[in-house]
């Protein structure tokens, strides 16, 4: 069978097929968001970024102790192409699975999935409860609380930004941008509502 490149559609909802979890899926939505706003930076395809942001962790809800290597599985099975594959299956690295991220698209998707929940744990805490009015220093305030958002796992961002070769306050600042253009679906527009 022959691989199809997934639409934005198709990609939601294989992804809703194997998550209910609405953290999860405004995990997802927040990941694709940041993705969209690096594939600009870099003069990539951003729908293909996208997508493959809005689905890289479809295998954990249903597979927590196979994610990454189940996920395998499901996008061949969708009939996705390897690169999509590749790329999700990269997020995992050192972690869960030993695909390396190489290409731009895999290191920024490996840099920023962890970055977005800090961001998100950070906004919560906030008077405004706003991504909008965030900035990069506040992100850094309780990055260095390591029982703020404890499962994050700041080393991978920071292997991460150092293998984007970008400084980190960078990649939180363009994190930040990426999430703001998707602030209302992330419920995080806060007392900007």
């Amino acid at each position: 069978m022959s691989t199809i490149v997934p639409t934005r559609e198709q990609a939601f909802e294989l992804l809703k097929e194997f998550n209910k979890s609405d953290s999860l899926i405004k995990h997802a939505l927040s990941v694709e968001a940041v993705m969209r706003h690096f594939a600009r930076l870099y003069n990539e395809d951003e729908e293909k970024w996208g997508i493959i942001g809005l689905v890289h962790d479809i295998d954990y809800e249903m597979y927590p102790e196979q994610h990454c290597v189940k996920a395998r599985e499901i996008l061949e099975q969708a009939n996705w192409p390897e690169e999509y594959i590749r790329a999700v299956q990269s997020h995992g690295y050192g972690i869960c699975i030993d695909v390396e991220p190489v290409t731009n698209l895999e290191k920024v998707l490996f840099t920023i999935d962890e970055l977005t929940g800090l961001i998100a744990a950070t906004c919560f805490l906030r008077p405004s409860k706003s991504i909008l009015d965030l900035e990069v220093k506040s992100v850094k305030k309780k990055w260095k609380q390591k029982s703020f958002a404890a499962g994050v796992n700041r080393e991978v961002i920071e292997q991460g930004a150092e293998r984007l070769g970008m400084e980190l306050d960078k990649v939180i600042d363009e994190t930040i941008k990426g999430m703001q253009k998707c602030a209302e679906k992330l419920d995080l527009k806060g007392i900007y509502n």
